[in-house]
């Protein structure tokens, strides 16, 4: 899964990129480079004590692929660069829209009025203005066809209905489609039917007692993000920036400091991972400590395969035990000793957190 970063220009928004991969080079300058790529490792607690429990070669945590999609310009209008940003950000399974809240003597607002409403409605009505286009382009060379088939006819009505929603200012997201439906319309990469997430880029003095998300401003862009279906986070990503550069040992007594309970790359993986309906399953042994990310609702055997497809076509069971039971007894063996330690077939489903030992045969 690719998760794009799109906003503004002076957003913060390749600082927050910096912030996850830990890529101090953004790669983005004078328009050279449409995006950037990078990685960023999902900090989990869990995999943090399992791998002091083993002390394993090797550590290996989940792992989300970002893209830094080149800024938009609210204020350049169409062409070159309108086009680029709408292409990048419609190659993303997911996209992270990033607000400016902060204010700046250095940076001026792209757009007049600095309320990040506005930017946030800037980009989405962007997005839908193109996937309006791109109805219009397809029923208009169907329509120009020679022979228009009983498919053909169909997927107009289905577009047509799609299309009805996008002219109320309701996003593709909205549009109640059966499976069958959502797999006609998928290589249409639609933007306004991408999950989304929204970051507000707090100012360090906006942190303080959630002074921004109770003024005027923020009140608003709750309101409206609740009326898109978009989830929104805060952070002041300057201050996550400064503490992941921190010695591991000074970073709880400075977050305690500025009044920070969790890591920003914290809060962030997880609303992604909530976003997308992933979990992480976990494998522990003296070789490898590791996260295994997968779909909620998934079966043990399917579960397997992320593994290697031979576990999967050759599974037997599933050795189960909770990281709960694990992490308050402090050691497999007296887990098995209280009876907690479970087998499960293949139609098990995977709760997040389980520690798994898959059996197979093949």
């Amino acid at each position: 899964m690719k998760i794009g970063l799109i906003g503004l220009n002076k957003t913060g928004k390749t600082t927050l990129f910096r912030l996850l991969t830990g890529k101090e080079d953004s790669g983005i300058s004078g328009g050279k480079a449409a995006v950037n790529i990078g990685t960023c490792f999902v900090p989990d607690e869990r995999i943090d004590f399992l791998s002091k429990l083993y002390n394993p070669k090797k550590t290996t945590y989940a792992k989300i692929d970002l893209v830094d999609v080149a800024g938009f310009s609210a204020t350049a209008g169409t062409g070159g660069s309108a086009e680029r940003f709408l292409s990048d950000a419609r190659s993303c399974d997911a996209l992270v829209h990033v607000l400016r809240v902060f204010e700046s003597d250095n940076a001026a607002f792209d757009l007049e009025n600095s309320d990040p409403s506005f930017d946030l409605e800037a980009v989405e009505t962007e997005m839908l203005f193109a996937d309006l286009e791109m109805i219009e382009k397809r029923i208009g060379r169907i329509r120009q066809g020679k022979k228009i088939t009983g498919e053909h006819e169909a997927e107009i009505a289905l577009l047509q209905r799609c299309f009805e929603k996008l002219e109320n200012g309701e996003p593709m997201r909205s549009v109640e489609l059966t499976e069958t439906e959502r797999i006609a319309i998928r290589g249409f990469s639609f933007l306004t039917e991408k999950p989304r997430l929204a970051v507000a880029n707090l100012g360090e003095n906006q942190l303080a007692d959630s002074a921004w998300e109770n003024s005027d401003s923020g009140a608003k862009l709750q309101a409206l993000c609740g009326k898109l279906s978009i989830p929104l986070i805060s952070l002041c990503v300057d201050i996550e920036l400064e503490i992941s550069r921190l010695p591991q040992s000074d970073r709880k007594d400075f977050m305690a400091d500025i009044g920070i309970a969790k890591p920003g790359v914290e809060i962030l993986a997880g609303a992604i991972y909530g976003l997308l309906g992933h979990i992480s399953f976990l494998t522990v042994g003296e070789d490898e400590v590791r996260a295994w990310t997968i779909e909620k609702g998934t079966a043990a055997r399917k579960a397997a395969g992320k593994i290697h497809s031979d576990i999967e076509r050759g599974f037997i069971r599933a050795e189960v035990v909770k990281y709960a039971d694990i992490l308050e007894l402090g050691a497999m063996s007296k887990v098995k000793e209280k009876g907690l330690f479970r087998l499960e077939g293949k139609e098990y489903t995977v709760a997040d957190g389980d520690i798994i030992n898959f059996r197979f045969n093949v």
